[in-house]
């Protein structure tokens, strides 16, 4: 494997392993995969029981490759969560690595979806309501094979690549190819530009906060903090004086924690779509809410239809409300018929939902259609409550908020076991991938080696940034962001930089979108001749 920049030292660093940790890593991590996979298998089989027909090699397939993904973004987020407090000697690097999946599952537990829920909305909807047919499972396929191809090509050449920022381009090029292979003059769309915009800001501002805060955040320390020891690099195995471990070890934990509840969310995001794709009747709506989800479902329906019905145009009639409100999600506009088509949707969608006393009783056959009538539904209101294209008053938008609750409840949801099996497979590919990327961030960015205080500075800033981030429902990328951080300490301790290192990671990022997007393009076009 190739390294990205020389060594600039005489001085060896070798990285810190221990025997006696060593001794009962392999068996703890061996004990902790079985029961998790045994609790992933057991909790699975469960759900399916409430399938009609299982396409099992397709599942199997379709779910190695998304824990792939994971995997393979254990060797480049995740590594980075730990990689200071490796090169360090804060800990030794297999207790760090277990430690670090630890709290990247207490991340992922805790996590509200919004991240997960909020990539998939780039996909076509056409795509996302049909993801069992052909066309949707090619675009399953083609998003994981893409991420997976740039994510392990620019692993092996030790590039701290973004797989958020992989991901997205994969996304885009599924959209371009379904628009491309579309019939002329059909209302078929493609990418959600308006929110791809706010994700792809979020992913280009990221580095540059990452950079300017972490250089700001070390001045101040060296201001306020003046012990020599904490601005000095490794010597030997040596580990450093214990309270500074305790604060590395404190930023490490936060960078997992952060990292388990944002970019854990994405694989998660796309398990979710394989399961409702092929087992729909198990998958589609979730089975397990409140016991007095249903009550609130149809109390929240009543107030946002009388909420709509204000807002209903005297004379405008509606022939085919469903294709009405889907032309309207599609092209992303609202015109005068759109308000009774939207009001006349939930009151039916509403009427067949409160026939069964709960989701769970909904009959296997009905499933797949109820639950693209209230994704459906929940798309539309989006263009009133966040795009505001149907201007209304405040006590109104407050009840199509609530009833938005309420859909998204019913359909956006992801199952405890599904959470386990993504914080596995970041486990272990964390614990597979770890060296590289632990050498990149402690020796090639900088012409010095990192220090204590770097290190616990670029981490303090990446754990704040991410988990913003998270709060707001947008992805960014873990590399780019303690990358960019090591790098703006190393610029205001005068260190300077590898530009050699810089500028590979520089083409990391500005190639990942365009490379993303043409392999997620042409993975697509080819499948949709095989599904």
């Amino acid at each position: 494997m190739a390294d990205i920049a020389p060594s600039h030292s005489d001085v060896s660093h070798p990285l810190h392993h221990s025997n006696s940790v060593g001794k009962w890593f392999l068996p703890v991590f061996g004990l902790i995969l079985v029961c998790g996979l045994g609790y992933v298998a057991y909790a699975l089989s469960r759900d399916l029981t409430a399938a009609v027909a299982v396409p099992w090699v397709l599942l199997g397939l379709a779910l190695l490759i998304a824990l792939g993904f994971e995997f393979v973004n254990g060797f480049h987020d995740t590594a980075n969560a730990v990689a200071t407090v490796i090169y360090t000697r804060s800990m030794p690097a297999e207790f760090a690595v277990i430690w670090s999946g630890f709290f990247n599952f207490l991340g992922v537990l805790t996590s509200t979806g919004a991240v997960a829920f909020g990539i998939l909305a780039l996909l076509p909807v056409e795509l996302i309501l049909q993801v069992g047919s052909g066309s949707g499972l090619a675009m399953v396929f083609a998003l994981l094979i893409a991420a997976i191809i740039w994510n392990l090509g620019t692993w092996y050449l030790g590039l701290p690549s973004s797989s958020s920022h992989t991901l997205v381009g994969s996304i885009i090029g599924v959209g371009l190819a379904n628009q491309f292979l579309a019939p002329a003059g059909s209302a078929t769309s493609g990418v959600d530009w308006s929110q791809a915009t706010n994700i792809g800001l979020s992913l280009l501002i990221s580095p540059i906060i990452g950079f300017g805060l972490s250089a700001v955040l070390l001045v101040v320390m060296k201001f306020l903090v003046r012990k020599p020891e904490l601005y000095q690099e490794p010597k030997g195995n040596q580990p450093p004086p214990l309270w500074i471990r305790a604060i590395l070890i404190f930023t490490c934990t936060g960078v997992s924690f952060a990292h388990g509840s944002n970019d854990g969310q994405k694989g998660m995001g796309l398990i979710m779509l394989i399961l409702i794709g092929l087992v729909p009747t198990a998958f589609a709506l979730n089975r397990t809410p409140d016991v007095n989800y249903l009550e609130a479902y149809k109390s929240a329906s009543a107030q946002v239809e009388t909420a709509l019905g204000k807002y209903v145009k005297p004379g405008v009639t509606v022939t085919d409300y469903k294709a009405e409100v889907g032309n309207a999600v599609k092209n992303k506009v609202w015109t005068d018929a759109t308000t009774p088509a939207l009001q006349q949707y939930i009151h039916q969608t509403s009427a067949e939902v409160a026939a069964f006393p709960t989701l769970e009783a909904v009959p296997t056959n009905l499933v797949g259609n109820v639950r693209n009538d209230i994704y459906l539904i929940g798309e539309a209101l989006k263009l009133v409550d966040k795009k505001k294209l149907l201007p209304m008053d405040a006590s109104d938008l407050k009840a199509v908020t609530g009833y938005h609750a309420a859909v998204d409840n019913a359909t956006k949801f992801i199952p405890l076991w599904v959470k386990v099996a993504v914080a596995l497979a970041l486990g272990l590919g964390t614990m597979v991938g770890w060296k590289r990327i632990v050498v990149t961030v402690g020796e090639k960015i900088g012409k010095t080696h990192l220090t204590y205080g770097q290190g616990a500075a670029a981490e303090v800033v990446a754990m704040a940034t991410i988990a913003s981030a998270d709060h707001l429902g947008l992805p960014v990328s873990t590399t780019h962001v303690l990358s960019s951080g090591v790098a703006g300490t190393m610029a205001a301790n005068g260190s300077g930089l590898q530009w050699s290192t810089v500028r590979n990671m520089l083409m990391a990022w500005v190639l990942t979108l365009p490379a993303s997007i043409a392999i997620a393009f042409l993975l697509f076009v080819v499948l949709r001749q095989i599904f």
